[in-house]
């Protein structure tokens, strides 16, 4: 059973994780240019993953704007990261204002809200970023202020390239920093980040192009009203 075991986790680590952590990206879009490299200190690229979106950018950024554990959710399995909470099927106006410095919450089952990132960057139908600093307590931390000897850090983004025919290519990508170092080595091990964004990039294209195929459909009923 050991040697089972074993031979399990080196085959996970050295042929399928690295699978996973780059799914449905491209060569290029791995290791290319991605937005926001100043925004963490010592930071790495993190996984990769990307979608091909039948519907251009500024359909698609109405849904990116509007996540967050108080407002649209996080468009993946809800009942692991959102309390339960459903997350959005339409775009929401009231939830279309973000600026930097905003806070994005997360919904935990005993607390409600909570701050979790704050948005770093935004270029309306190109780009988000949001960044997170903790301590291993999951405590946020001041940016401002000198890193302590333990910390997670990361700039967790959303690129939006836009394509031929009306279509986008979303990647979700962003870098992070781990201290001490043994812990990215650790917790990178488990593949979380794959079973949430998959789940999030494959809700984001279902909603938005089930939304772009009804929007035709709307406006004609409107004219002939």
């Amino acid at each position: 059973m050991a040697a089972v075991a074993a031979t399990a986790a080196v085959v996970y680590g050295w042929w399928v994780r690295p699978r996973l952590m780059r799914w449905g990206a491209t060569d290029e879009e791995v290791a290319g240019p991605y937005p926001g490299a100043g925004l963490v200190p010592d930071g790495k690229r993190g996984p990769t993953m990307a979608v091909t979106i039948d519907a251009p950018p500024d359909h698609v950024w109405p849904w990116l704007v509007q996540i967050g554990g108080d407002r649209g959710g996080w468009y993946s399995w809800d009942h692991l990261d959102n309390a339960g909470r459903p997350s959005a099927r339409r775009v929401h106006p009231e939830w279309q204002d973000l600026a930097v410095g905003d806070s994005v919450k997360y919904w935990t089952r005993r607390h409600g809200p909570r701050d979790a990132w704050e948005v770093a960057a935004l270029e309306p139908n190109r780009f988000l970023g949001l960044h997170a600093l903790s301590d291993l307590r999951l405590r946020n931390l001041d940016p401002k202020k000198p890193r302590p000897p333990a910390y997670t850090e990361g700039l967790w983004g959303f690129l939006l390239n836009e394509l031929p025919s009306g279509r986008t290519r979303l990647v979700i990508g962003g870098y992070e920093a781990f201290r001490p170092e043994w812990l990215g080595r650790v917790s990178s091990f488990f593949p979380v980040v794959w079973i949430m964004q998959a789940r999030m990039l494959a809700v984001l294209k279902r909603n938005i192009e089930q939304a772009a195929k009804a929007r035709p459909q709307k406006i004609a009923s409107e004219s002939t009203a």
